[in-house]
């Protein structure tokens, strides 16, 4: 059950970030601005197309590059169902907190307000630490030393944006960006 549900997490994170899009876009907001600064960035949906198939094929034993796996528990599958769930919550509150604000990818034309509120209290970057939990609990359901090579790969990723847009927030709001940087973590 719990694998199951970390391979529907793919389905419904991805589901949550395309309608808010779609529905930003219906009011005139360009919120996709993925790959628009660095031209490499349109080298990652590849290599996440390819995770979500090889969480799939360990779903539903489709054909996979290895099926070896570092352990095998109900206890600790459980705990990466909780990890997905905390994760699917949290990218949910992420996505409400935001608002109007809400992008993918740094907007250099249209940056809207600096949002500190909601969750945004409590960590500067809550959607990447959901994608980092949902990610730990996807690993922790399938062990598959792939899929720890993805989780560590996108953790530097993640930490590598994170800087990347915090350049642009120190740019573009000064002070006030200061300012929360002082009261609120990077992460949690």
């Amino acid at each position: 059950m719990p694998r199951y549900f970390a391979s529907l997490t793919i389905v419904i994170m991805i589901g949550m970030v395309i309608t808010r899009v779609f529905l930003m876009k219906r009011k005139g907001i360009a919120a996709m601005n993925f790959g628009k600064i660095d031209k490499t960035d349109l080298f990652i949906p590849p290599f996440a197309l390819f995770y979500f198939y090889l969480v799939f094929a360990a779903t539903f034993n489709f054909p996979t590059i290895s099926t070896q796996e570092f352990f095998h528990s109900g206890v600790i599958a459980w705990v990466g169902g909780f990890f997905c769930l905390a994760g699917l919550l949290l990218l949910l509150w992420s996505i409400v907190s935001f608002g109007q604000s809400f992008r993918v990818g740094i907007d250099e034309d249209h940056p809207d307000n600096l949002i500190t509120t909601g969750v945004f209290a409590f960590s500067r970057n809550p959607i990447y630490v959901a994608f980092a939990f949902i990610l730990l609990g996807q690993f922790l359901n399938f062990s598959n030393w792939i899929l720890l090579v993805y989780l560590g790969a996108a953790i530097w990723l993640f930490h590598r944006q994170v800087l990347r847009e915090e350049d642009f927030l120190k740019e573009h709001y000064g002070k006030q960006y200061s300012e929360y940087c002082h009261r609120v973590r990077r992460y949690f």
